[in-house]
């Protein structure tokens, strides 16, 4: 079991404790994960911040997801990975589209899996994306900028998935229905 605590606003550093009570208002709970990354104050808002950045990306609802489920999945993050698929199905995707991005395989939507493709490259890559990769990415209809909103998303749920294995994060009580186990390998 990792030494990690699950803080609540009363046993959450002091840094960390309006910024916990903030998520707790805005969702009607406390996620665990969020408890757990409050033992680093700055971690809990570096995430929340750059999080809340990547929300306003030019990247729409639907490949924002492309690119934090990618990284879910390629980190074995069981958490973010429930908890984004929950957001898809709040969003209506297909249960096509969500199936795949969960598989890690090929996506049904030719422009969504020019995206995934994309995202796996950079992290492949570290960034260093081969430029017929980028190419192919580009000619999908997407820009520049979207190529560097991606390498965001990539940082942000870099923060995120890697914080949740470490701490040991459970899946909180309403995600149970979107759990999710890596492959075997």
């Amino acid at each position: 079991m990792p030494p990690f605590t699950t803080h609540t606003a009363d046993t959450a550093p002091a840094a960390a404790r309006a910024t916990i009570e903030a998520v707790r208002r805005r969702l009607g709970h406390l996620p665990a994960a969020v408890g757990l990354m409050a033992e680093s104050p700055e971690l809990l808002t570096g995430f929340l911040t750059v999080n809340g950045i990547f929300d306003t990306c030019a990247l729409g609802p639907v490949e924002r997801e492309v690119v934090v489920l990618t990284v879910a999945t390629r980190n074995e993050c069981h958490l973010c990975v429930a908890m984004h698929t929950a957001t898809l199905t709040r969003q209506d995707a297909a249960p096509e589209l969500i199936g795949a991005l969960r598989a890690g395989t090929p996506l049904p939507d030719d422009r969504l899996e020019a995206l995934r493709r994309f995202t796996v490259a950079v992290l492949d890559h570290r960034g260093a994306v081969p430029e017929a990769q980028l190419t192919a990415f580009l000619s999908a209809g997407y820009q520049p900028r979207h190529a560097l909103d991606v390498v965001l998303g990539v940082g942000t749920y870099t923060i995120s998935t890697l914080a949740n294995r470490l701490t040991g994060a459970p899946l909180d009580p309403p995600l149970a229905a979107y759990a999710w186990e890596p492959a075997a390998r």
